[in-house]
C-alpha cells in the first residue's frame, strides 16, 4: 500500500484520476489531504472541512469487483468497513444513510464518493474518495452535521483512524467473493430510518410523500413501501429523504 500525504489539495479524488491517467498506480495507493478546495460528495454536492480537522482520502483499487453489474458490491463493502473501523473507537448509535452516509445518531459525520472507471474488457478500477468528520466542532449552517469529536466529547487521532479504517476495507475487498451475502446483511440491517415511516421528495414531480425503507436492491436502489402497499424503487437522482 502506497501512502501520498498532501497540505492542501483541490480534491483527493481529482488528484488521483489524474495521477493514474498518467501512471500505473499500485493497487490500494491512499491519497490523504489536510485540507481541499473542491471536495465532493453525491450528485456534485460540496464537502466542506475544516483544515487540518478531519479525515480526507481517496483509495485506488483495481479490479476488486467483477464487471458492472457487481459495482454497488463495492459501495457495501466499503460502507460497512468503515462502520466497522468507527465501532473499534467506540463511536455510538452508527447506520447508513442510502446509500453510503455514514451516520450517528441523526447526525451525518462522514460521506463517501465512489468514481469507477469501466474498461472494454470489463476491468473495473475505482477511487473511493472518503470524508469523516473527526475533530472540527463547528458546522456552520449544517445542523444535520457532527463529528467524532462533538458526539463522543474527545478527541481523536487521524492517522489511527485511517488505518483502521483501510485494514478493514482491504480485509473485506479481499474476502468479497466468499463474505458479500454477510456484507449485505450487515449494509441493510444498518440503514437509516429503515423500517420508519418518513417523508421523501420526488425530484422529478417536486411532490413530498410518505414511506417506509424496506431495503435496498441488488444494483443499488432504494425500496419503499408506499401508502398504497406498493414496493417502488427509486435511484439516487430520484429521491431525497426529508428528517
Amino acid at each position: 500500500m502506497k501512502l501520498i500525504k498532501l497540505n492542501a489539495i483541490d480534491s483527493t479524488n481529482d488528484f488521483l484520476k489524474a495521477l493514474s491517467s498518467k501512471q500505473e498506480l499500485e493497487n490500494f495507493t491512499v491519497v490523504t489531504a489536510e485540507s481541499q478546495t473542491k471536495g465532493k460528495g453525491q450528485m456534485g454536492t460540496a464537502w466542506v472541512s475544516e483544515e487540518g480537522k478531519n479525515l480526507i482520502m481517496s483509495l485506488f483499487v483495481n479490479d476488486v469487483q467483477m464487471g458492472v453489474e457487481g459495482i454497488f458490491n463495492l459501495n457495501v463493502a466499503v460502507v460497512v468497513s468503515i462502520i466497522q473501523a468507527l465501532e473499534v473507537f467506540a463511536i455510538p448509535n452508527l447506520s447508513i444513510k442510502w446509500p453510503n452516509d455514514i451516520m450517528s445518531y441523526q447526525y451525518k459525520i462522514g460521506g463517501i464518493l465512489i468514481e469507477n472507471n469501466i474498461k472494454s474488457d470489463g476491468i473495473v478500477s475505482s477511487i473511493i474518495g472518503f470524508g469523516l468528520n473527526v475533530n472540527q466542532i463547528i458546522f456552520n449552517n449544517l445542523p444535520k452535521a457532527s463529528s467524532l469529536a462533538l458526539i463522543s466529547k474527545a478527541e481523536f487521532d487521524k492517522d489511527e483512524i485511517l488505518l483502521v479504517i483501510l485494514e478493514k476495507i482491504k480485509h473485506n475487498l479481499f474476502l468479497m467473493g466468499d463474505n458479500l451475502e454477510s456484507l449485505w446483511l450487515i449494509y441493510l440491517d444498518m440503514l437509516f430510518k429503515k423500517g420508519n415511516p418518513m417523508a421523501f421528495k420526488n425530484n422529478e414531480s417536486n411532490q413530498n410523500f410518505m414511506g417506509i425503507i424496506q431495503g435496498v436492491s441488488l444494483k443499488g436502489k432504494l425500496q419503499i413501501l408506499l401508502e398504497d402497499d406498493r414496493i417502488v424503487e427509486y435511484g439516487i437522482k430520484e429521491i431525497q429523504m426529508l428528517y
